[in-house]
Protein backbone atom coordinates (compact mmCIF):
# COMPACT_ATOMS: atom_id res chain seq x y z
CA UNK A 1 0.00 0.00 0.00
CA UNK A 2 1.85 3.07 -1.09
CA UNK A 3 1.38 6.64 1.62
CA UNK A 4 -1.65 8.13 -0.43
CA UNK A 5 -3.53 4.64 -0.16
CA UNK A 6 -2.69 4.27 3.14
CA UNK A 7 -4.50 7.92 4.04
CA UNK A 8 -6.92 7.30 2.73
CA UNK A 9 -7.56 4.19 4.72
CA UNK A 10 -6.57 5.81 7.68
CA UNK A 11 -9.31 8.55 6.73
CA UNK A 12 -11.72 5.64 6.71
CA UNK A 13 -10.69 4.15 9.81
CA UNK A 14 -11.21 7.88 11.53
CA UNK A 15 -14.51 8.24 10.00
CA UNK A 16 -15.32 4.52 10.96
CA UNK A 17 -14.38 5.71 14.84
CA UNK A 18 -16.70 8.53 14.43
CA UNK A 19 -19.50 7.40 13.12
CA UNK A 20 -19.44 4.36 15.82
CA UNK A 21 -18.57 6.55 18.81
CA UNK A 22 -21.87 7.96 20.05
CA UNK A 23 -21.18 11.13 21.77
CA UNK A 24 -22.01 10.09 25.35
CA UNK A 25 -18.89 7.71 25.06
CA UNK A 26 -16.39 10.43 23.99
CA UNK A 27 -15.16 10.93 27.97
CA UNK A 28 -14.89 7.44 28.47
CA UNK A 29 -11.31 7.46 28.05
CA UNK A 30 -10.09 3.39 28.10
CA UNK A 31 -11.82 3.04 30.98
CA UNK A 32 -11.33 -0.55 31.40
CA UNK A 33 -7.63 -1.00 30.71
CA UNK A 34 -7.13 2.29 32.58
CA UNK A 35 -7.91 0.44 35.56
CA UNK A 36 -5.52 -1.83 34.70
CA UNK A 37 -2.74 -0.16 36.24
CA UNK A 38 -1.39 3.40 37.61
CA UNK A 39 1.48 3.38 34.62
CA UNK A 40 -1.33 3.43 31.83
CA UNK A 41 -3.26 6.12 33.37
CA UNK A 42 -0.36 8.22 34.20
CA UNK A 43 0.92 10.47 31.57
CA UNK A 44 -1.88 9.28 29.17
CA UNK A 45 -2.23 11.64 25.97
CA UNK A 46 -6.14 12.39 26.09
CA UNK A 47 -5.73 12.93 22.51
CA UNK A 48 -6.01 9.43 22.09
CA UNK A 49 -9.47 8.80 21.71
CA UNK A 50 -10.19 6.98 18.44
CA UNK A 51 -11.00 3.32 20.00
CA UNK A 52 -12.52 3.12 23.64
CA UNK A 53 -13.42 0.09 25.64
CA UNK A 54 -16.84 -0.75 26.42
CA UNK A 55 -17.78 0.21 30.00
CA UNK A 56 -17.60 -2.93 32.28
CA UNK A 57 -21.43 -2.44 32.96
CA UNK A 58 -22.32 -2.19 29.72
CA UNK A 59 -23.41 -6.41 28.34
CA UNK A 60 -21.64 -7.09 25.29
CA UNK A 61 -24.48 -8.06 23.61
CA UNK A 62 -28.05 -6.20 24.05
CA UNK A 63 -30.79 -5.01 21.74
CA UNK A 64 -28.93 -2.41 20.71
CA UNK A 65 -25.87 -4.15 19.34
CA UNK A 66 -27.59 -4.91 16.02
CA UNK A 67 -28.07 -1.17 15.37
CA UNK A 68 -24.30 -0.27 16.22
CA UNK A 69 -22.69 -3.87 14.21
CA UNK A 70 -25.02 -2.39 11.29
CA UNK A 71 -22.96 1.05 11.95
CA UNK A 72 -19.94 -0.77 11.86
CA UNK A 73 -20.70 -2.53 8.86
CA UNK A 74 -21.09 0.50 6.97
CA UNK A 75 -17.90 1.93 8.16
CA UNK A 76 -15.84 -1.53 7.16
CA UNK A 77 -17.55 -1.06 3.71
CA UNK A 78 -16.13 2.52 3.46
CA UNK A 79 -12.81 1.13 4.43
CA UNK A 80 -12.63 -1.43 2.68
CA UNK A 81 -13.08 0.34 -0.48
CA UNK A 82 -10.65 2.72 0.03
CA UNK A 83 -7.88 -0.35 -0.10
CA UNK A 84 -7.96 -1.58 3.73
CA UNK A 85 -5.25 -1.94 5.76
CA UNK A 86 -1.50 -2.82 5.38
CA UNK A 87 -0.10 -6.02 6.13
CA UNK A 88 2.59 -6.46 8.89
CA UNK A 89 5.73 -9.00 8.78
CA UNK A 90 4.76 -11.80 11.78
CA UNK A 91 8.29 -11.25 12.89
CA UNK A 92 9.63 -11.59 17.14
CA UNK A 93 7.74 -10.33 19.95
CA UNK A 94 7.29 -6.73 19.95
CA UNK A 95 7.56 -4.79 22.77
CA UNK A 96 7.65 -1.48 24.68
CA UNK A 97 11.40 -0.02 23.59
CA UNK A 98 12.06 -1.77 20.88
CA UNK A 99 13.46 0.06 17.47
CA UNK A 100 12.67 -2.48 14.42
CA UNK A 101 11.29 -2.27 10.75
CA UNK A 102 8.18 -3.83 11.44
CA UNK A 103 6.84 -1.28 13.93
CA UNK A 104 6.27 1.24 10.89
CA UNK A 105 3.57 -0.99 9.12
CA UNK A 106 2.21 -1.82 12.67
CA UNK A 107 1.44 1.89 13.14
CA UNK A 108 -0.14 2.24 10.05
CA UNK A 109 -2.36 -1.24 10.84
CA UNK A 110 -2.94 0.51 13.73
CA UNK A 111 -4.29 3.80 12.80
CA UNK A 112 -6.19 1.60 9.81
CA UNK A 113 -7.94 0.05 12.13
CA UNK A 114 -9.07 3.05 14.38
CA UNK A 115 -6.23 1.52 17.39
CA UNK A 116 -3.84 4.40 16.82
CA UNK A 117 -4.76 8.17 16.24
CA UNK A 118 -4.27 8.60 12.66
CA UNK A 119 -1.49 12.02 13.07
CA UNK A 120 0.79 9.91 15.37
CA UNK A 121 3.93 9.57 13.47
CA UNK A 122 5.37 6.72 11.58
CA UNK A 123 8.99 6.06 13.27
CA UNK A 124 10.30 2.13 14.20
CA UNK A 125 9.79 2.99 17.25
CA UNK A 126 7.79 0.79 19.86
CA UNK A 127 6.79 3.63 21.96
CA UNK A 128 4.02 3.98 24.38
CA UNK A 129 1.77 5.03 22.39
CA UNK A 130 1.76 1.80 20.23
CA UNK A 131 1.88 0.02 22.92
CA UNK A 132 -1.54 1.40 24.46
CA UNK A 133 -3.02 1.21 20.61
CA UNK A 134 -2.23 -3.52 20.90
CA UNK A 135 -3.35 -3.38 24.30
CA UNK A 136 -6.66 -1.73 22.66
CA UNK A 137 -6.42 -4.11 19.52
CA UNK A 138 -5.83 -7.01 21.91
CA UNK A 139 -9.13 -6.19 24.19
CA UNK A 140 -10.75 -6.18 21.13
CA UNK A 141 -10.04 -9.13 19.53
CA UNK A 142 -10.20 -11.65 23.17
CA UNK A 143 -6.42 -11.55 23.35
CA UNK A 144 -4.44 -11.63 26.38
CA UNK A 145 -4.00 -7.66 27.09
CA UNK A 146 -0.26 -7.11 27.38
CA UNK A 147 0.93 -4.94 25.16
CA UNK A 148 2.90 -6.89 23.29
CA UNK A 149 2.62 -7.74 19.56
CA UNK A 150 3.16 -11.53 19.67
CA UNK A 151 2.82 -13.69 16.54
CA UNK A 152 -0.54 -14.29 17.70
CA UNK A 153 -1.81 -10.67 17.50
CA UNK A 154 0.39 -10.04 14.50
CA UNK A 155 -1.63 -12.88 12.88
CA UNK A 156 -5.09 -11.55 13.88
CA UNK A 157 -4.32 -8.10 12.35
CA UNK A 158 -3.28 -9.98 9.09
CA UNK A 159 -6.66 -11.02 8.59
CA UNK A 160 -7.88 -8.90 5.76
CA UNK A 161 -10.36 -6.05 6.66
CA UNK A 162 -12.76 -7.45 3.63
CA UNK A 163 -12.84 -10.83 5.89
CA UNK A 164 -13.94 -8.82 9.16
CA UNK A 165 -16.43 -7.14 7.13
CA UNK A 166 -18.06 -10.15 6.28
CA UNK A 167 -17.53 -11.48 9.66
CA UNK A 168 -19.65 -8.80 10.81
CA UNK A 169 -22.77 -9.28 7.72
CA UNK A 170 -22.26 -12.92 9.10
CA UNK A 171 -23.04 -12.02 12.85
CA UNK A 172 -25.62 -9.41 12.39
CA UNK A 173 -28.28 -12.03 10.97
CA UNK A 174 -27.40 -13.76 14.50
CA UNK A 175 -27.69 -10.81 16.09
CA UNK A 176 -31.23 -10.32 14.75
CA UNK A 177 -32.29 -13.70 15.26
CA UNK A 178 -31.58 -13.40 19.42
CA UNK A 179 -34.79 -10.64 19.54
CA UNK A 180 -35.21 -7.25 21.18
CA UNK A 181 -36.65 -9.02 24.81
CA UNK A 182 -34.51 -8.78 27.79
CA UNK A 183 -35.90 -10.20 31.03
CA UNK A 184 -35.10 -8.30 33.99
CA UNK A 185 -32.35 -11.30 34.97
CA UNK A 186 -30.54 -12.74 32.58
CA UNK A 187 -27.06 -14.78 31.88
CA UNK A 188 -25.43 -14.98 28.72
CA UNK A 189 -22.54 -17.50 27.36
CA UNK A 190 -21.02 -16.00 24.08
CA UNK A 191 -19.45 -19.22 23.16
CA UNK A 192 -16.51 -17.79 20.88
CA UNK A 193 -15.32 -15.32 22.95
CA UNK A 194 -15.73 -17.94 25.49
CA UNK A 195 -17.67 -16.09 28.28
CA UNK A 196 -20.27 -15.48 30.11
CA UNK A 197 -22.26 -12.28 31.70
CA UNK A 198 -24.67 -12.16 34.83
CA UNK A 199 -27.13 -9.36 33.49
CA UNK A 200 -29.61 -7.38 35.80
CA UNK A 201 -32.09 -4.54 34.64
CA UNK A 202 -29.62 -4.23 31.24
CA UNK A 203 -26.47 -4.27 33.77
CA UNK A 204 -23.54 -7.15 33.68
CA UNK A 205 -23.35 -7.39 37.37
CA UNK A 206 -21.02 -9.98 37.29
CA UNK A 207 -18.63 -11.22 34.04
CA UNK A 208 -16.56 -14.69 33.86
CA UNK A 209 -14.23 -16.05 31.72
CA UNK A 210 -15.12 -19.76 30.48
CA UNK A 211 -14.03 -22.61 29.64
CA UNK A 212 -16.58 -23.96 26.30
CA UNK A 213 -16.55 -26.90 24.10
CA UNK A 214 -13.76 -28.50 21.87
CA UNK A 215 -14.45 -27.56 18.37
CA UNK A 216 -14.75 -31.17 17.43
CA UNK A 217 -17.41 -31.74 20.87
CA UNK A 218 -18.79 -27.83 20.50
CA UNK A 219 -21.20 -26.41 23.21
CA UNK A 220 -24.50 -26.30 21.83
CA UNK A 221 -26.64 -22.53 20.96
CA UNK A 222 -29.72 -22.99 23.87
CA UNK A 223 -32.24 -20.70 25.58
CA UNK A 224 -33.17 -22.45 28.81
CA UNK A 225 -33.55 -21.28 32.06
CA UNK A 226 -31.39 -21.99 35.35
CA UNK A 227 -33.17 -23.94 37.65
CA UNK A 228 -30.75 -25.78 40.52
CA UNK A 229 -27.73 -25.54 41.87
CA UNK A 230 -25.81 -28.46 43.13
CA UNK A 231 -23.19 -28.46 45.43
CA UNK A 232 -19.91 -30.39 46.31
CA UNK A 233 -21.68 -33.11 43.25
CA UNK A 234 -20.69 -36.30 42.18
CA UNK A 235 -19.96 -36.84 38.39
CA UNK A 236 -21.34 -39.52 36.22
CA UNK A 237 -19.38 -39.71 33.32
CA UNK A 238 -21.40 -39.20 29.99
CA UNK A 239 -21.33 -42.63 27.92
CA UNK A 240 -19.67 -39.98 25.29
CA UNK A 241 -16.17 -39.72 27.17
CA UNK A 242 -16.24 -42.47 28.51
CA UNK A 243 -15.91 -44.20 24.67
CA UNK A 244 -13.82 -41.41 23.71
CA UNK A 245 -11.56 -40.53 26.92
CA UNK A 246 -11.78 -42.72 29.87
CA UNK A 247 -11.44 -46.29 27.71
CA UNK A 248 -8.20 -45.27 26.27
CA UNK A 249 -7.15 -43.62 29.36
CA UNK A 250 -7.56 -46.87 30.97
CA UNK A 251 -5.46 -48.75 28.41
CA UNK A 252 -2.42 -46.43 29.13
CA UNK A 253 -2.98 -45.89 32.95
CA UNK A 254 -4.72 -48.94 34.58
CA UNK A 255 -4.73 -47.40 38.00
CA UNK A 256 -6.46 -44.07 36.36
CA UNK A 257 -9.68 -44.30 37.86
CA UNK A 258 -8.37 -45.02 41.30
CA UNK A 259 -6.24 -42.40 41.33
CA UNK A 260 -9.19 -40.10 40.58
CA UNK A 261 -12.03 -41.68 42.40
CA UNK A 262 -14.20 -42.98 40.12
CA UNK A 263 -16.15 -45.85 41.24
CA UNK A 264 -17.66 -48.14 38.95
CA UNK A 265 -21.50 -49.70 39.29
CA UNK A 266 -22.99 -52.03 36.48
CA UNK A 267 -26.85 -51.70 35.46
CA UNK A 268 -27.87 -53.12 39.26
CA UNK A 269 -26.29 -50.42 40.91
CA UNK A 270 -23.38 -53.01 42.72
CA UNK A 271 -20.25 -51.40 42.48
CA UNK A 272 -17.35 -53.33 40.35
CA UNK A 273 -13.52 -53.08 40.31
CA UNK A 274 -12.35 -51.81 37.29
CA UNK A 275 -10.32 -54.89 37.00
CA UNK A 276 -13.00 -56.70 36.10
CA UNK A 277 -14.34 -54.81 32.61
CA UNK A 278 -11.68 -55.68 29.39
CA UNK A 279 -10.76 -52.26 28.69
CA UNK A 280 -9.39 -53.40 25.05
CA UNK A 281 -13.28 -53.43 24.00
CA UNK A 282 -16.43 -51.62 24.38
CA UNK A 283 -17.84 -53.38 27.25
CA UNK A 284 -16.86 -50.43 29.64
CA UNK A 285 -20.28 -48.53 28.01
CA UNK A 286 -22.18 -50.85 29.86
CA UNK A 287 -21.12 -49.54 32.91
CA UNK A 288 -21.79 -46.45 35.29
CA UNK A 289 -18.79 -44.20 36.22
CA UNK A 290 -19.07 -41.61 38.81
CA UNK A 291 -16.71 -39.54 40.85
CA UNK A 292 -16.70 -38.67 44.32
CA UNK A 293 -17.44 -34.96 45.37
CA UNK A 294 -14.12 -33.29 46.41
CA UNK A 295 -11.25 -30.95 45.11
CA UNK A 296 -10.24 -33.15 42.36
CA UNK A 297 -13.70 -33.81 40.85
CA UNK A 298 -14.27 -32.60 37.48
CA UNK A 299 -17.11 -30.42 38.19
CA UNK A 300 -15.05 -28.78 40.92
CA UNK A 301 -17.86 -27.54 43.99
CA UNK A 302 -20.37 -26.39 41.79
CA UNK A 303 -22.96 -27.43 38.93
CA UNK A 304 -25.59 -25.49 37.56
CA UNK A 305 -28.59 -27.00 36.22
CA UNK A 306 -31.00 -26.18 33.49
CA UNK A 307 -33.01 -28.01 31.35
CA UNK A 308 -31.32 -28.88 27.78
CA UNK A 309 -31.63 -31.78 25.08
CA UNK A 310 -28.29 -31.61 24.67
CA UNK A 311 -27.46 -32.49 28.23
CA UNK A 312 -24.96 -29.93 29.48
CA UNK A 313 -24.60 -27.54 32.19
CA UNK A 314 -22.04 -25.16 33.89
CA UNK A 315 -19.87 -26.05 36.31
CA UNK A 316 -16.49 -25.49 38.27
CA UNK A 317 -13.79 -27.17 37.59
CA UNK A 318 -10.04 -28.16 39.43
CA UNK A 319 -7.89 -26.60 36.18
CA UNK A 320 -8.24 -22.83 37.07
CA UNK A 321 -5.12 -22.33 34.63
CA UNK A 322 -7.32 -22.91 31.89
CA UNK A 323 -9.12 -19.65 32.33
CA UNK A 324 -6.15 -17.74 31.86
CA UNK A 325 -5.23 -19.19 28.72
CA UNK A 326 -6.16 -17.13 25.11
CA UNK A 327 -7.77 -20.78 23.94
CA UNK A 328 -10.80 -21.72 26.19
CA UNK A 329 -11.97 -24.40 24.05
CA UNK A 330 -10.99 -27.54 26.27
CA UNK A 331 -14.41 -29.27 27.73
CA UNK A 332 -17.05 -31.51 26.13
CA UNK A 333 -20.01 -29.46 25.34
CA UNK A 334 -20.55 -28.30 29.11
CA UNK A 335 -19.23 -24.66 29.58
CA UNK A 336 -16.82 -24.53 32.88
CA UNK A 337 -17.06 -21.14 34.63
CA UNK A 338 -14.37 -18.65 36.15
CA UNK A 339 -15.24 -17.72 39.40
CA UNK A 340 -18.55 -19.59 39.82
CA UNK A 341 -18.92 -19.18 43.48
CA UNK A 342 -19.58 -15.31 42.53
CA UNK A 343 -22.44 -16.10 40.03
CA UNK A 344 -24.35 -18.48 42.37
CA UNK A 345 -24.48 -15.51 45.20
CA UNK A 346 -26.07 -13.61 42.55
CA UNK A 347 -28.60 -17.15 41.05
CA UNK A 348 -29.10 -17.74 44.68
CA UNK A 349 -29.79 -13.96 45.94
CA UNK A 350 -33.15 -14.24 46.25
CA UNK A 351 -33.81 -17.55 46.92
CA UNK A 352 -34.35 -17.92 50.93
CA UNK A 353 -31.82 -19.92 52.75
CA UNK A 354 -29.10 -19.10 50.70
CA UNK A 355 -27.15 -16.40 52.10
CA UNK A 356 -23.57 -15.81 51.10
CA UNK A 357 -22.45 -17.60 54.30
CA UNK A 358 -24.80 -20.51 54.15
CA UNK A 359 -23.14 -20.94 50.73
CA UNK A 360 -19.34 -20.72 51.46
CA UNK A 361 -20.30 -22.92 54.57
CA UNK A 362 -21.93 -25.68 52.62
CA UNK A 363 -19.15 -25.55 50.08
CA UNK A 364 -16.86 -25.75 52.86
CA UNK A 365 -18.42 -28.72 54.45
CA UNK A 366 -17.74 -31.03 51.53
CA UNK A 367 -22.07 -32.08 51.61
CA UNK A 368 -23.52 -32.64 48.83
CA UNK A 369 -26.58 -30.88 48.65
CA UNK A 370 -29.18 -28.89 46.54
CA UNK A 371 -30.40 -25.51 46.24
CA UNK A 372 -33.52 -24.68 43.80
CA UNK A 373 -33.85 -21.09 42.75
CA UNK A 374 -37.32 -19.61 44.10
CA UNK A 375 -37.05 -17.13 40.45
CA UNK A 376 -35.57 -19.54 37.55
CA UNK A 377 -33.44 -16.92 35.52
CA UNK A 378 -32.83 -17.31 32.08
CA UNK A 379 -29.84 -18.39 30.31
CA UNK A 380 -28.95 -18.25 26.45
CA UNK A 381 -25.87 -19.80 24.99
CA UNK A 382 -24.92 -17.65 21.34
CA UNK A 383 -22.25 -18.41 18.73
CA UNK A 384 -21.01 -14.71 17.80
CA UNK A 385 -17.92 -13.91 16.56
CA UNK A 386 -18.41 -10.42 15.49
CA UNK A 387 -19.90 -7.17 16.81
CA UNK A 388 -20.38 -3.78 17.66
CA UNK A 389 -20.97 -2.97 21.51
CA UNK A 390 -23.41 -0.49 22.96
CA UNK A 391 -20.96 1.69 22.74
CA UNK A 392 -19.60 1.49 19.72
CA UNK A 393 -16.58 -0.68 19.77
CA UNK A 394 -16.75 -2.88 17.51
CA UNK A 395 -15.29 -6.56 18.86
CA UNK A 396 -13.95 -9.85 16.85
CA UNK A 397 -13.28 -13.34 17.70
CA UNK A 398 -11.96 -16.81 16.01
CA UNK A 399 -14.94 -18.30 14.28
CA UNK A 400 -13.71 -21.89 16.36
CA UNK A 401 -16.46 -24.02 14.99
CA UNK A 402 -15.72 -22.95 11.45
CA UNK A 403 -19.52 -21.52 11.28
CA UNK A 404 -18.97 -18.34 9.80
CA UNK A 405 -17.89 -19.90 6.16
CA UNK A 406 -15.24 -17.33 6.05
CA UNK A 407 -12.88 -20.21 5.38
CA UNK A 408 -11.09 -18.71 2.21
CA UNK A 409 -9.55 -15.60 4.12
CA UNK A 410 -6.58 -17.31 5.43
CA UNK A 411 -4.35 -15.72 7.65
CA UNK A 412 -1.31 -14.44 6.42
CA UNK A 413 1.90 -14.96 8.38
Amino acid sequence: MNRRGFLRAAGAAAALVGALRPSAAQDALLETLMRESNDLAEGYDAGLRTALMPKASLPTLSPATVETTERAISAYEALVARGGWPHVPVTDKLRLGVRHPSVVPLRQRLMAGGDLEINSSLTDVYDSYVERAVRRYQARHGLTVDGIADEQTLKTMNVPAEARLNQLKVNLARLRAMGTSVPPRLVVCNIPAAQIEAIENGVVVSRHNAVVGKPDRPSPEINSRIVEINFNPYWTVPVSIVRRDLIPKMQEEPDYLIKNHIRVFDQRGHEVPPGQINWYSEEAVNYRFKQDPGDFNSLGSIRINFPSAHGVYMHDTPLKNLFGEDFRFHSSGCVRVQNVRQLVYWLLAETPGWSREEIDAVIKSGERKDARIKKPVPLTWVYITAWATADGVVQFRDDIYNRDGLTAYAQRG
